[in-house]
């Protein structure tokens, strides 16, 4: 088997491959500070309730973007599971062709999605990832990565909002139905949902626009993505597992090029 951890601002989130099947995914937050053993500790239980034993894992793939944690995380991979996890980063061949003016600023979730979106719905294609931040990446039909966006991720922008004002309660984030709304946390709603699909819109018909081309794919990911995919035309797919099925096509990729060293 085959663990796959995506380490996100937010969130750290787990998927395990038995073959191609992608058999479960779990989920714990980054924000907090933790040894290498409370990593252990919880990786070791994800197993558990899946049935599977240490033993039973061939290899470990990490994307991270958390720079911070993974003094602990590596440990705990090398500790609990007795591997040594490979890391998406510079060496690392993703079949990406990443032609921005830094790639090496570029974030390995960026990569890892792009990779996962290419090589399972091809190109052009423009990625969505509602995340910590909103990012949108264009990849053309050669696999070339060269143009994106960042923007404020929805959950970020809601917890400014009620963060910098007193009077405003913690609403939930999902469509009100109407932007004619009459009560102070429906406006809120109304303010949220309807302000990032406004932005989300627009964002997707100014790359069509200036790439001058109507044939990109927009593919939409991340926890907050499908809220937004129902209420929007312009989004064609939305796949909640794309950076797990990334972080499988840069394993595979890797695999090979091993086997031809």
């Amino acid at each position: 088997m085959l663990l796959v951890f995506d380490i996100g601002n937010t969130n750290i989130t787990v998927g395990m491959y038995e073959g191609d099947k992608l058999k479960r995914t779990y989920r714990l937050t980054t924000k907090m500070r933790r040894t290498s053993d409370e990593y252990g500790f919880m990786i070791t239980d994800f197993l558990n309730d899946a049935n599977i034993t240490s033993e039973d894992i061939e290899d470990v793939i990490i994307a991270s973007v958390v720079p911070k944690v993974m003094h602990s995380f590596r440990n705990s991979i090398r500790k609990y599971l007795r591997k040594e996890p490979i890391i998406v980063g510079p060496g690392i061949k993703t079949g990406i062709s990443v032609q921005m003016e830094n790639p090496k600023a570029v974030g390995a979730d960026r990569i890892v999605d792009c990779a996962g979106a290419y090589y399972v719905y091809g190109g052009p294609a423009l990625i969505v990832d509602f995340g910590t931040a909103t990012t949108f990446d264009y990849i053309d039909e050669k696999g070339v990565f060269s143009y994106g966006v960042i923007a404020l991720g929805v959950e970020s922008g809601a917890n400014a909002l009620w963060s910098q004002t007193a009077q405003l309660p913690e609403v939930e984030i999902k469509s009100p139905g109407t932007i004619l709304t009459k009560n102070t946390s429906a406006n809120m709603q109304a303010g949220l949902f309807y302000g990032f699909l406004g932005q989300t819109e627009y964002i997707i018909r100014q790359f069509k626009k200036e790439l001058g081309r109507d044939d990109i794919k927009v593919i939409a990911t991340g926890g907050l993505g499908k809220i937004i995919y129902r209420h929007t035309p312009l989004i064609d797919i939305y796949d909640r597992d794309l950076t797990f099925k990334g972080l499988k096509v840069i394993y595979e990729r890797y695999k090979e090029a091993q086997s031809h060293n």
